[in-house]
């Protein structure tokens, strides 16, 4: 079950960076009209996320498993407690990236409203969690899975296929945020490490 886990956790990356990629945003676009592209495509490609993923969720829940390593106490509490920790940094990670305009309700709000749209442009997260790493969401996702202290092929299937998608994932949106932040963003990613947190060489201000 191993490799059929990684292959549906991989095929979902593949949907998911597809209805990412601009070919497609760009004919939502012409297809919707500009305003209800502002409006409604992040809000469209987040529930689109949820149901394509529902196959791969229900597949790691009720695939029949096999036990590859069970940690005995009391490491097994260790581990449990660096999950819960990691889970509430995830949190705070996420509240600090502006939650609702991530969801796109944000952005569907304004379009009900008749507000302007597109909003204005988000500001370069480079504070808190984000001067630890340039990407503190797939960190603290990582540290939330793999420390599990039963493992099974299945769920190992699905923390291998995760973590490929967060490397992956992670390099695509450093191009769209370079793009779209310029010299700002090649200055942050001089500063700050990339996915795992070890000092680095002070760049001039």
């Amino acid at each position: 079950m191993f490799v059929v886990v990684l292959l549906a956790i991989l095929a979902f990356g593949l949907i998911h960076s597809l209805f990412a990629a601009f070919g497609i945003k760009a004919w939502a676009r012409r297809t919707w009209g500009e305003r209800a592209f502002e409006g409604f495509y992040r809000l469209f490609y987040n529930v689109f996320s949820v149901i394509t993923f529902a196959p791969v969720a229900l597949l790691v829940t009720f695939a029949p498993a096999t036990v590859l390593w069970r940690v005995p106490m009391p490491w097994a509490a260790v581990l449990v407690v660096l999950q819960l920790a990691a889970l509430i940094c995830l949190l705070i990670a996420v509240l600090q990236a502006d939650p609702l305009r991530f969801a796109g309700l944000s952005q569907t709000l304004a379009y009900l409203r008749g507000d302007p749209l597109p909003l204005p442009t988000e500001n370069l997260q480079i504070g808190g969690f984000y001067a630890l790493v340039r990407h503190p969401l797939y960190l603290f996702s990582m540290l939330t899975l793999w420390p599990t202290p039963v493992m099974t092929d299945v769920f190992l299937g699905f923390i291998v296929g995760a973590t490929l998608y967060f490397i992956i994932g992670s390099r695509l949106e450093e191009k769209r945020l370079a793009d779209e932040f310029g010299e700002d963003y090649v200055q942050y990613q001089r500063r700050v490490p990339w996915l795992i947190p070890w000092p680095r060489p002070r760049v001039g201000k």
